[in-house]
């Protein structure tokens, strides 16, 4: 670890770059100033960008240097950018035909030729593996088979893509994209509905100074406003010109040599005391990591002598006991599959008792810190609308973590909401639903520690034989401070659940869990999905139903039509479903209000008839 601090000085002392960002914001696009370049049919025009239906460029004026690659050093980069088309008809090819583009390019790219249309003004065919090859965007197209925002790498043809709605142009589009170095993750949010996230490494793809901008052949779409940031690098670093250094003074010069002659002095003298540190820390590495095992070895060790100490605890099985249970964990017993491993159905011998054993993926890293995890918080909760956990099973010379849990005979929520069983009914509908805020409530206020679940949604809640919500996987689950802004670091969970900061900071928090238990409400009213590919989300289209007062008639799922329904309670859930999904954080209400609303002890709230935008990155980009 010395060591690295040793060359850490020495490259401070010896580097030429001095590193800053980069930070502009744009409402008005004017035709005098020189911040922004034009290419083809993209020009200026009342104080926006506007483009005719040709192929069009906007570029920032000045190259970003993204990323340095002798020193495998990379950018953090935010951008929010609004875009829209007045005259737009459905009827147009055109539109159909084309997208917009938001791109990082090398910074003497141009426009390849015959690379309109589709093309986007990026490639002008497929895959080229020359120069054009080196180029990331984010694309918003109007393509077969349906409406989509993805990213693209080196290609037309996208890594990752997510149905955006695109049914109403006239209205102004937010655009947030933001990239973390040190995750390699490129994130997309879209009117705070649709969201896509991707694992790309820019360093490997992109060269150290690229250029910005928008490409599109789309009739009549206009960039409205545009707000950039990055951090870490000097976007406006140049060589100098060896004519301005030969006019540098005397002086300045003699500093120089003086300098340089230091710097190898020092260079000496921290390459002796280098090689001494890195022979310690090479002889210390081993044991480091032999220290890192017994350290995590011991934490599980730590939870299994608590455990075994409690009677009312889970009991530790065998893992020869769990194999007979599940029949050597036959497939034809498989109940379900997540990011931590495979779920079986199992009959314990001897015990009567059908159960769910949760097995992890071979022991790994992943699997392990989820089972850690799981059975330190679930172990101790004792609710009716949490699942329990009966046992667990480790074993040294069986590199595999298993869980225990009570069967649920009735399966999961999604599976009765979204399937093509018969339709769940409404007063289960709105009892699962109120059981569901009653687990939240336990877990944010009523146990001796406040839980942040951070992966709430309708394929996490099970119902037992009488239909009873049970909220299960606490894999990602995380123990927080009874405190109000009590926030736990990672950005996991599962995209269309996620709350809006939860993308933008990485931070999860109470409030984040509501937004994911309001999206499941609303899933519970409409019987869809939140992230089907319609196009548009599942918030937006209950806030434009509740906006023209059409709530119950234009929400609620079209298979309880013709069952009894109570109207009442269909709005109220509606309701109190948007008011727990605010796109702002500080305007959702505490579990407590959500369930004395829902019991008809307190009125509804009363929204904005238009969904809001989110606050949490106005009014300038920060990291």
């Amino acid at each position: 670890m010395a060591s690295h601090h040793l060359f850490f000085l020495l490259f401070l002392f010896l580097s030429p770059d001095q590193f800053h960002s980069i930070s502009f914001k744009i409402k008005d696009f004017d035709s005098h100033s020189d911040n922004m370049v034009y290419h083809g049919d993209a020009e200026p025009l009342n104080g926006s960008i506007s483009f005719n239906g040709q192929l069009g460029w906007a570029t920032y004026a000045q190259s970003l240097r993204l990323c340095d690659h002798s020193k495998r050093h990379l950018s953090n980069f935010k951008t929010h950018f609004s875009f829209l088309i007045p005259n737009y008809n459905h009827t147009n090819s055109t539109v159909h035909s084309n997208g917009l583009a938001f791109f990082l390019a090398p910074s003497e790219f141009n426009p390849p030729l015959n690379s309109s249309g589709s093309f986007l003004g990026l490639y002008n065919f497929t895959r080229n593996e020359s120069f054009h090859s080196q180029i990331v965007h984010v694309e918003f197209e109007w393509d077969p088979p349906f409406q989509h925002m993805g990213i693209n790498r080196n290609s037309i043809a996208s890594s990752i893509y997510s149905p955006w709605n695109s049914s109403d142009y006239q209205k102004k589009t937010h655009v947030w994209i933001s990239y973390n170095a040190t995750d390699k993750n490129l994130s997309v949010s879209l009117n705070n509905n649709a969201t896509l996230s991707h694992h790309i490494d820019l360093l490997k793809i992109l060269p150290e100074k690229v250029t910005i901008g928008f490409s599109t052949s789309v009739q009549n779409l206009s960039i409205e406003f545009w707000e950039f940031s990055s951090s870490d690098f000097d976007a406006n670093y140049e060589e100098k010109d060896d004519n301005l250094r030969l006019e540098e003074s005397e002086k300045a010069i003699n500093m120089k040599l003086l300098a340089v002659l230091i710097a190898w002095v020092g260079v000496f003298v921290i390459a002796i005391l280098a090689i001494f540190v890195v022979s310690l820390a090479r002889s210390g590495a081993e044991e480091e990591k032999r220290d890192e095992q017994q350290h995590a070895g011991m934490k599980l060790a730590s939870i299994y002598s608590d455990l075994n100490k409690e009677a009312s605890s889970p009991r530790r099985f065998s893992y020869r006991y769990l194999a007979m249970a599940t029949d050597n964990f036959s497939m034809n017993g498989k109940l379900g599959q997540g990011g931590f491993g495979t779920v079986f159905k199992g009959h314990l011998p001897g015990a009567n008792k059908t159960v769910a054993v949760k097995r992890s993926f071979n022991g790994s890293t992943q699997g392990k810190r989820e089972y850690v995890s799981e059975v330190k918080i679930i172990s101790h909760m004792r609710h009716n609308n949490l699942v329990q956990l009966i046992g667990w099973c480790h074993e040294r010379d069986i590199s595999e973590f298993l869980l225990v849990y009570e069967f649920m005979p009735n399966g999961s929520l999604d599976s009765h909401l979204f399937g093509k069983g018969p339709p769940l009914p409404w007063p289960l509908r709105y009892k699962i639903s109120l059981g569901l805020a009653s687990a939240l409530l336990y877990l944010h206020e009523e146990w001796e520690h406040s839980v942040i679940h951070r992966d709430i949604k309708s394929s996490n809640v099970l119902l037992d034989f009488n239909f009873t919500p049970k909220l299960g996987d606490f894999g990602l689950a995380r123990l927080a401070k009874h405190e109000l802004n009590s926030k736990t670091p990672g950005l996991v969970g599962t995209f269309g659940y996620m709350a809006p900061e939860y993308i933008s900071s990485g931070r999860a928090s109470k409030e984040s869990d509501t937004f994911s238990f309001g999206v499941v409400l609303l899933e519970i009213v409409s019987g869809r999905k939140c992230c089907d590919h319609s196009g548009k989300g599942l918030i937006e289209m209950v806030w434009d139903a509740y906006g023209r007062g059409e709530v119950v008639e234009a929400i609620l799922d079209e298979k309880l039509r013709e069952g009894f329904v109570e109207v009442k309670e269909v709005e109220r859930l509606s309701v109190v479903g948007l008011w727990a999904a605010h796109p702002d954080a500080a305007q959702r209400p505490s579990i407590k209000q959500v369930i004395q609303v829902l019991s008809f002890e307190e009125a509804m709230p009363n929204l904005p008839k238009q969904m809001p935008l989110p606050t949490f990155c106005q009014p300038s980009l920060q990291f």
